[in-house]
């Protein structure tokens, strides 16, 4: 798919995700278009964020999640939108 129609697409996408009601159709929404190694390698990233956001040391972020200090650096490079969002706020492990 070329990058244009990726782009013009990524709103459609965005409202799909919001459409979703529950826990249950989210997901069989990323089921139906992730395979499972890609939706390790996203919780994984969400992971880290979650780590770096709560003052992790990269060391301490590798050990645990396994992930590389490219991958944690990188993660670290695209968070700017966390602290807005307060995206970690009421998350619990279950």
């Amino acid at each position: 798919m070329k990058n244009s129609i990726v782009e013009e697409n990524k709103l459609k996408m965005y409202k799909a995700i919001l459409n979703l009601k529950n826990f249950e159709e989210c997901e069989m929404f990323f089921s139906d278009l992730w395979t499972e190694a890609e939706k390790n390698t996203f919780a994984q990233r969400f992971v880290i964020a979650e780590m770096i956001h709560n003052g992790k040391k990269y060391e301490e972020i590798g050990e645990i999640t396994g992930a590389s200090p490219a991958i944690i650096s990188r993660v670290k490079r695209c968070m700017r939108n966390y602290e807005k969002l307060n995206i970690f706020d009421g998350l619990e492990d279950d």
